[in-house]
């Protein structure tokens, strides 16, 4: 005996890339064997991933996948619009072979009376014809000919009647056809009942294009920073997914699983491969995102007006999700039931709020820019490991630019760039610029010094980093020599890299000096120099 029970979705599981969806139905069943049906399931789901679990006086023998077709209402509205075109079509066709044959038709009559003007003429003249018997020849041959001309402008009318209609039935039929239901599958439960009573089945499933990914709002008041992390969840499963138990897990699912081996590493000699083949042997052969601009902060009333309105209120909080962790995965479980539509709109879940400890600093690298970055060092100091994500960054209450997480772990450091500060400002200036040119046996020389002033107007005093350069030979007859260096930096790298750490009280100012100087020996072309 064959059952189908209603069973709604009442969980959902989303994995970065799919997502096990579990329906619920409850039904009252005799003793004895029965097959339940649960369904409609998504076409794409995996057949081996269907589980069945319940309650109740049964037992579960088996489920298998069954292929349903659905009634499709619009079928009779189908075939109609479908005959009536094989008909217009025809009609068509018809209209082509009555053209062509009043076509041919206009074709004789304009020759014949082509052919009969002459001969009329000629018996005009000499007497042997009647004037009102070639009268009464034009008037016919006019008539007939009239006809015809008539009688093809109303084919072609007619035609373009048709086309007409032809092309409505196919915008017809194509918005049909867009409203057919697609085949659906059903999840076959064979159950071995014990005793009548009430059974209550959950069946779960795999389905791929689906799946969550991190963003976060990370928010610096001071020197602590709040991070808010949230899933972003998207699903394209041909299933809509109701407000129900959501859960996301940060596990990655995989059909096929293996322990890596590792191959032998051979080692031969170097074999250079075989000249180019001719150019033409064989014919010739044919020929990311910037950061999106801060958007302006929300209209609303001043802060002051708000701190006067609410003195005493304690701020609103945000729901958490409960995390639980797993050897090698966490599974969130947002406080707020999330409804995720089947047609790729993302839905938003707070997953966590962070509060953690900033060591802030600026950092600045003339040669390149005199923008000054706001830069945070921060301790994850929570349970989470944060996936990496895109963050919305803001000032106290002001958005100021977005920037990226990479994979957070817990206790792990990371530095994060929370935009531009202008009130730290930076002018790199060229003081100094020689060059020699080379003559017979000597060398040429250039040399250059860059002054470099940071002035603190933050109201605070600042760390800065400045990074600066010079120049690095990969040549014996190219040599770089630093000819000032104030103050001394505190650090420096076989690339050329120079740093420095300040402090800088508020609205005070200081100047860095660097200066060298490259020689090249006679025949020597300089390539990489830049002021």
């Amino acid at each position: 005996m064959q059952n189908s029970i209603d069973a709604p979705i009442v969980a959902v599981t989303v994995y970065p890339a799919q997502a096990r969806v579990t329906r619920r139905g409850r039904t009252t069943l005799d003793a004895g064997e029965q097959v339940v049906e649960v369904g409609p399931l998504p076409m794409s789901l995996d057949a081996d991933s269907i589980r069945v679990s319940g309650r109740g006086p049964a037992t579960v023998l088996g489920v298998d996948v069954a292929l349903r077709r659905r009634d499709r209402p619009s079928d009779a509205a189908v075939t109609a619009a479908s005959d009536e075109r094989r008909r217009l079509t025809g009609e068509i066709a018809e209209i082509d072979d009555t053209e062509t044959v009043l076509r041919q038709r206009q074709a004789f009559l304009t020759t014949l009376g082509e052919r009969a003007s002459g001969t009329y003429a000629r018996a005009l003249a000499t007497g042997a014809a009647a004037s009102d018997a070639v009268a009464a020849f034009t008037t016919t041959m006019g008539g007939e000919l009239t006809a015809v001309l008539a009688g093809i402008r109303a084919l072609q009318q007619r035609r373009t009647q048709v086309t007409d209609r032809i092309a409505a039935l196919d915008r017809q039929l194509a918005d049909l056809s867009g409203k057919r239901e697609p085949d659906a599958g059903y999840a076959a439960v064979a159950l071995a009942v014990s005793a009548p009573g009430a059974v209550e089945l959950d069946v779960s499933y795999q389905v791929p294009e689906a799946g969550w990914r991190s963003t976060y709002d990370v928010r610096l008041t001071g020197e602590t920073l709040n991070v808010t992390w949230f899933g972003l969840v998207e699903q394209r499963t041909g299933e809509d997914w109701p407000e129900c138990e959501l859960a996301l897990s940060t596990a990655r699912p995989s059909g096929v699983v293996a322990i890596p081996e590792l191959q032998p590493w051979y080692l031969d000699p170097f074999m250079p491969p075989p000249p180019p083949r001719p150019y033409g042997a064989y014919g010739s052969a044919p020929g990311f995102p910037s950061a999106a601009p801060a958007a302006a902060a929300p209209a609303g009333p001043p802060p002051q007006m708000l701190d006067d309105a609410f003195g005493g209120a304690a701020e609103v909080e945000l729901a958490q999700a409960r995390v639980e962790e797993g050897p090698v995965a966490a599974t969130y479980r947002p406080a707020r039931a999330v409804a995720v539509p089947a047609d790729g709109t993302t839905a938003r879940a707070t997953i966590s709020v962070l509060e953690l400890a900033a060591r802030l600093d600026h950092v600045t690298a003339p040669a390149r820019s005199t923008d000054v970055h706001l830069r945070a060092v921060v301790t994850n100091t929570s349970q989470h490991t944060l996936p990496p994500g895109q963050a919305s960054v803001f000032h106290e209450a002001d958005f100021v630019s977005r920037t990226g997480l990479s994979t957070w772990a817990p206790g792990e450091e990371l530095e994060l760039a929370l935009g531009l500060d202008d009130r730290v400002r930076v002018e790199r200036e060229l003081t100094r610029r020689t060059a020699t040119r080379a003559t017979l046996g000597s060398s040429r020389r250039r040399e250059v010094e860059y002054r470099t002033t940071i002035g603190n107007y933050t109201g605070r005093p600042v760390r800065i980093t400045v990074l600066d350069q010079v120049p690095v030979s990969r040549h014996d007859a190219i040599a770089v020599k630093e000819t000032v260096l104030e103050p001394p930096p505190a650090e420096r790298t076989d690339l050329g890299v120079l740093t420095w750490r300040l402090l800088l009280p508020e609205g005070q100012a200081q100047a860095l000096r660097l200066g060298y100087r490259v020689e090249t020996a006679k025949g020597i072309e300089l390539s990489g120099w830049r002021e």
